[in-house]
């Protein structure tokens, strides 16, 4: 049964060319999704300048009032009316859409504003008069003159007042406020030697700050680790790895956390191609299968990683937005990522994050319930008196006596110190140089267990089954295609699969690790992933799951009692073992207590 479309009338349609206004409208529902795309379009435009100080504002979230001043090159009088015409720029010439060098080329972040908003231009360049040019709705006023520095402010009122339907979609002032902050961080990171000020101006007075960061100094790694503490927090740098890898001509810098530093979502994950922030999955996949083997399914790692290039390896004329990318060789790029990554973890050693500390500190220390009373302030007690237990201080109790163990000298100069006890059978007592190390036995026992069969699987490879009958598992065309270009990569890990006829592949060897395996699922399951970033972990994560499940079984368990020579052992073998500071699942296998944090416990200092 045929339908008649409702958008065709009785008469044919007739092809019309759209007005001026309507094609900016057009294509600003591309560009500037939001407040936070108009903030990230003006800023970004400011960097293209040459700007070192860009100071932001705001009004209810960027719907009354948008302001972007920076001390940039500034443009004439002459340049003014071009600048808010579609497809006119300063970036490029037009002759190599590869070469792109800048932030911004496509001449339609300023045209698309003005059709949808109050957009005012003001600048002056070195040596010049200032000007000052008005356009609402796509109706361009007069330019004029105007008093300012050398540089550029934009001014944008009445964010889609021209369009009202839009403003429908947009989300509260907060909401619409945190994503223009969390646009003009990612900025920042990319940008350590500018100065970044953002302000909430809504209302009366001279507004809120918002964000501040200062240009910082010194080489580009050193500029790069001072502007991530401010925008990111001293505890990420401090428990961050710093990155610096190349290969084939892509240059990955930037710096990675600890395992055990990790978030409960992607929200602190940061990618960078050419200095552009970017949200692409393959980066974003090569990221998860970096920290895969030390990170349990819902926790994310935290990193702020920059991929430098020759523009032609990479293409960003993608989406209007410029949010996405497309390498010439992907490969290259998710190899790069994974292998610097996990090179820089394995140099961490038995490294674990100093925010473990932290939390035990905080955990350890009791809730104030008034003024506070140290021990030797208290009144005198018999120790047999039965309220004593009440008062004592939560470290003095203790509910079973620890097996004290003498320990070699040489011992206590180690990074995880000399054995001294051992408590509830599960955890060692070492002390450092410079304080105590508190260590889980059975979960660091279970990492050196994994990591030397993980260490015996590389070298002797995975031992494979060959099924009886070939399991046949009909696909469509495409999905036979993308699971054969992974078949290489899914041999090495005891999966054999090959194309038997159309639309069909017949998988004749699993891994013998993991017994009886419904091969149909398993397929499915690395489509999926291959799907959702171009590559799949999901074979070697099975494979792994079941190392680490027999490291389980095989490591020393809780509530055995070990001897000295047992603990310090141990204490040594974690110090030669990379990734050894967490468990198989992420989790610290240890807790350092400097001498200091223990004598602020006791109130010492």
């Amino acid at each position: 049964m045929a339908f008649l479309n409702p958008n065709i009338g009785g008469e044919r349609p007739v092809i019309r060319q759209l007005d001026e206004a309507a094609i900016n409208r057009i294509a600003a529902g591309e560009v500037v999704e939001r407040p936070a795309s108009a903030v990230k379009e003006l800023v970004e435009n400011a960097l293209d300048a040459g700007a070192r100080r860009i100071a932001i504002d705001y009004a209810d979230g960027g719907k009354t009032l948008i302001r972007v001043q920076d001390d940039g090159c500034g443009m004439t009088e002459a340049e003014l009316p071009l600048a808010l015409s579609r497809h006119a720029t300063s970036k490029i010439d037009g002759s190599d859409l590869l070469d792109i060098h800048t932030f911004g080329f496509r001449g339609e972040a300023l045209p698309s504003l003005g059709a949808v908003g109050r957009l005012t231009i003001a600048s002056r360049t070195e040596g010049a008069a200032g000007a000052e040019l008005s356009v609402s709705g796509g109706q361009l006023c007069a330019p004029k003159p105007a008093a300012l520095n050398t540089g550029t402010t934009v001014t944008l009122r009445d964010l889609f007042y021209a369009t009202p339907a839009r403003l429908k979609f947009l989300r509260t002032d907060r909401a619409e406020s945190q994503a223009i902050a969390d646009v003009v961080r990612r900025l920042a990171m990319a940008e350590p030697f500018v100065q970044f000020v953002l302000r909430d101006v809504s209302g009366d007075g001279e507004g809120r700050e918002v964000f501040r960061v200062e240009a910082e100094h010194g080489d580009l790694f050193g500029a790069l680790h001072g502007r991530l503490a401010r925008v990111l927090g001293r505890d990420f740098a401090e428990n961050a790895l710093a990155i610096d890898a190349e290969r084939e001509g892509l240059h990955l810098t930037g710096f990675a956390a600890l395992p055990t530093y990790s978030r409960g979502s992607a929200v602190a994950q940061y990618l960078f191609v050419n200095g552009r922030p970017v949200r692409d999955k393959l980066l974003i996949g090569a990221l998860r299968a970096a920290y895969f083997d030390f990170l349990s399914r819902d926790r994310h790692a935290a990193a702020a990683l920059f991929i430098d290039c020759d523009p032609k390896l990479v293409d960003v004329n993608v989406h209007p937005a410029k949010s996405e990318v497309r390498f010439r060789d992907p490969g290259i790029a998710r190899g790069l990522i994974v292998s610097a990554l996990r090179h820089a973890l394995a140099q961490a050693g038995h490294r674990a994050s100093t925010t473990v500390a932290d939390a035990t500190l905080g955990a350890m220390t009791p809730e104030p319930t008034g003024a506070r009373i140290y021990q030797m302030d208290r009144p005198q007690v018999r120790p047999a008196s039965p309220g004593f237990a009440e008062t004592a201080p939560v470290w003095a109790r203790v509910d079973e006596p620890m097996a004290e163990v003498p320990a070699e000298a040489s011992d206590a100069d180690q990074p995880l110190g000399a054995a001294r006890g051992q408590l509830h059978e599960n955890y060692i007592i070492a002390q450092t140089a410079a304080g105590m190390v508190i260590v889980d036995q059975h979960a660091a026992h279970e990492r050196l267990v994994y990591e030397k069969l993980k260490r015996q699987m590389a070298e002797t490879g995975v031992a494979r089954q060959a099924l009886l009958i070939p399991e046949v598992v009909e696909l469509s065309e495409g999905d036979c295609a993308r699971l054969l270009d992974a078949a290489e990569d899914l041999e090495r890990f005891g999966l054999i699969v090959e194309p038997f006829g159309a639309g069909a592949i017949a998988v004749r060897e699993t891994p013998a690790i993991l017994g009886a395996v419904d091969a149909r699922a398993l397929v499915l399951d690395i489509l999926d992933e291959l799907a959702d970033g171009d590559s799949s972990n999901t074979v070697q994560a099975r494979v792994e799951a079941i190392l680490s499940r027999v490291a389980c079984h095989g490591s020393v368990r809780s509530g055995r009692r070990m001897r000295a020579e047992e603990m310090n052992a141990l204490l040594r073998e974690m110090e030669a073992t990379p990734h050894s500071g967490q468990c198989n699942h992420g989790r610290p296998t240890y807790v350092e207590l400097k001498l200091s944090d223990i004598e602020r416990l006791f109130g010492r200092t």
